[in-house]
């Protein structure tokens, strides 16, 4: 009988954040699946430049794994801490303004912009350096997505890789099959963001934005593109403050004080679907993934290791942004008719340009700012505060 996929979980606080991403770790008895000797991969979770409590990676989460992994041996010059940009984000930025920099200087380990490095043919790849591999073949990202031909990022290959997620929702992840029939799809399965989506920000480039019209099939081809190149995949999950609403940047903070760690990434998700309140085989990513064997769907069963959460329901809804809902009507809504003009550059500078009109000039400067002074007044605000800015 095939062994149940084990999710470790673990309460924490401010306080004793740091002991408690080691503690996690130890739990899950990293160092089996992640050897010294190997260069590894820790792929951070960039969803805005600016900081916004859950939107990305917080610097305690990067912190926790980085300090236990130095402090347990691993050489700083073998780690290599990793992002890519967006159309609508910046790495440079993103490092400052969630307070990344500090820390990876402070632990001397690399950071590596995805921007900055070469990208192979991944049909290539496989037929050269994986011919004992399974050639799983995918749903759209190299047909319908990249249909020129897909590329990932060669210094992915062959390194096992370490996720840095957040609990969140997501309003593009609700549906499947590039439709949007019924206006109520994303509010009835629900989306979040968590493990698996995280491979969007390493193995994509800037075209990823293409991939919203078939995100739950993108995120499943990316899952089993990592399980061809990467050696070990595991995620570590913060939860601490999690994302409720119209992720995956304009969300209500909620404190919810969990860490999360799993190699099946499916599991993961799942899990944490789970706490967020949806059914997680009604989330399509989910579903697709445990039907095709690339992970457990199935919270039934899944193990989960230290605290028992089989009856949290956290009741969070997920909700779409203006941005994301002008998206969704154009890709795959009643505006379709104008999806062709999404592949001409001077057109797509308009819906870039009114993401950050909407985003960064009137969301983050009004509702934004308000919720951010009252999460600063928490005792996790305290702490990012207590980080320094450069």
């Amino acid at each position: 009988m095939k062994a149940k996929p084990q999710i470790f979980v673990i309460k924490t606080t401010p306080k004793t954040i740091l002991e408690d991403y080691k503690r996690l770790m130890h739990l899950s008895e990293y160092q089996k699946y992640i050897p010294k000797n190997n260069k590894t991969l820790i792929k951070l979770n960039l969803s805005w430049s600016k900081f916004f409590p859950s939107c990305s990676s917080p610097p305690w989460q990067v912190e926790g794994v980085l300090k236990t992994m130095v402090e347990d041996g691993f050489d700083p010059k073998k780690l290599f801490t990793a992002e890519n940009r967006t159309v609508v984000t910046n790495i440079a930025k993103g490092l400052k303004g969630n307070k990344w920099n500090p820390i990876i200087k402070k632990y001397g380990v690399w950071f590596v912009p995805l921007t900055k490095i070469p990208y192979v043919p991944y049909n290539k790849i496989l037929r050269t350096k994986f011919k004992n591999l399974k050639n799983k073949e995918l749903h759209v990202l190299d047909s319908k997505i990249f249909p020129n031909g897909f590329e990932i990022p060669e210094f992915y290959i062959g390194k096992p890789i370490i996720h840095l997620p957040t609990m969140k929702t997501h309003g593009h992840t609700g549906a499947i099959g590039g439709s949007l029939n019924n206006t109520n799809e994303l509010q009835k399965n629900g989306g979040i963001t968590c493990a698996m989506k995280n491979a969007f920000g390493g193995l994509l480039t800037k075209r990823r934005h293409f991939s919203h019209q078939y995100m739950s099939e993108v995120i499943v081809d990316l899952l089993i593109i990592q399980k061809q190149i990467h050696p070990e995949i595991m995620a570590i999950v913060d939860g601490t403050v999690c994302g409720d609403g119209a992720g995956p940047r304009t969300m209500i903070p909620r404190i919810k004080n969990y860490l999360l760690a799993g190699y099946d990434q499916v599991a993961v998700d799942t899990v944490v679907a789970k706490m967020l309140g949806f059914d997680p085989l009604k989330l399509p990513a989910i579903k697709l993934a445990h039907d095709e064997g690339l992970g457990c769907g199935d919270f039934d069963q899944i193990e989960i290791i230290e605290e028992d959460i089989s009856n949290i329901n956290w009741k969070f809804s997920v909700k779409r942004s203006i941005v994301i809902w002008g998206d969704q009507m154009v890709r795959k809504g009643k505006l379709s008719f104008l999806e062709p003009l999404m592949h001409n550059k001077l057109f797509m500078r308009l819906p870039i340009l009114g993401s950050l009109i909407y985003h960064d000039m009137f969301w983050y400067p009004t509702i934004g700012k308000k919720r951010i002074r009252e999460f600063m007044k928490t005792d996790w605000g305290k702490t990012f505060q207590n980080y320094p800015d450069y």
